[in-house]
């Protein structure tokens, strides 16, 4: 059995719509049949009447049976771009979400100094780490995860685009927060930690039903990370040093009364692209 590329594409976001598991069914399509043909988004456009052979065929319905079920197109495709990087994603970290940009929109305009020292907390798949040092290879960057696996998914990051010349090769550690590193050692800390409540229902729904949940949910009503990291950063980030870290939508009070109890200085609140609280950011007195 043949078909048309273009008539492919339509059955393929047809079905992903049906399915009601994606507001992006049309581009979820796209993406599968490319990925199985290893073509560019242009070939879509350039050639809709490309004739799709049976192997082919076979496996763009297994991924898109896969889609229907729910399973994101991130994991699906083993990759997820973030800052123009296109890094490597599995079911062991978090999908890297655009608006998480906004908080390294936040860092470069911030007045570090030239070799700045910066930890990336709860690294996933190397996410904020390695877009930081794309964009400053004078900055000392170290990323942290609790998790093997993530660390396991962010060295492969680490040593892809290292070796494609996108930054260079930063260090790896493993360990819980910041409990076993030095004092006064980084001009910024920053961290996108778990903060859902175990109950919330949330977890029921879309993408991260399928996503880590150690990477998710905190205890103390989602609190319990962010507490932490604030107390502890406290004496790893040296005087004036910056913190920040990544927050659901209805937290902002909260967060801004758990920081400013640290004794933090100057702490804000920021929203994204999408106009929703976002992070929240300190420094350190």
């Amino acid at each position: 059995m043949s078909m048309r590329l273009d008539q492919l594409v339509r059955n393929c976001a047809d079905a992903i719509a049906a399915a009601q598991h994606s507001d992006s069914a049309r581009l979820d399509a796209e993406l599968l049949v490319l990925h199985v043909l290893e073509k560019p988004r242009s070939f879509l456009y350039s050639h809709p009447e490309f004739i799709i052979n049976a192997d082919q065929l076979a496996a763009v319905n297994h991924l898109v049976q896969r889609r229907c079920d729910g399973i994101p197109v991130a994991y699906l495709l083993g990759q997820k771009e973030f800052w123009s990087l296109m890094l490597k994603v599995d079911e062991r970290v978090l999908i890297p979400r655009p608006e998480t940009e906004a908080i390294i929109d936040y860092i470069l305009q911030l007045n570090l100094p030239e070799q700045a020292s910066v930890i990336d907390l709860g690294t996933g798949s190397g996410a904020i780490a390695l877009a930081l040092a794309s964009e400053k290879p004078n900055y000392f960057v170290v990323a942290s995860d609790y998790s093997e696996g993530a660390l396991s998914v962010a060295k492969n990051n680490v040593q892809q685009l290292a070796a494609n010349g996108a930054c260079h090769e930063i260090p790896l550690l493993r360990g819980d927060w910041l409990s076993a590193l030095a004092k006064n050692s980084f001009d910024l800390v920053v961290s996108n930690p778990p903060y859902i409540d175990a109950q919330d229902p949330h977890l029921q729904q879309g993408d991260v039903r399928f996503e880590p949940l150690s990477a998710l949910v905190s205890k103390d009503s989602g609190y319990d990370d962010i507490k932490l990291i604030s107390r502890q950063a406290k004496a790893c980030l040296k005087s004036g040093g910056h913190l920040i870290i990544e927050h659901g939508y209805d937290q902002r009070e909260a967060i801004t009364k758990i920081v400013e109890a640290e004794g933090y200085l100057n702490v804000l609140d920021h929203d994204d692209l999408n106009a929703m609280p976002r992070f929240i950011t300190a420094i350190n007195s």
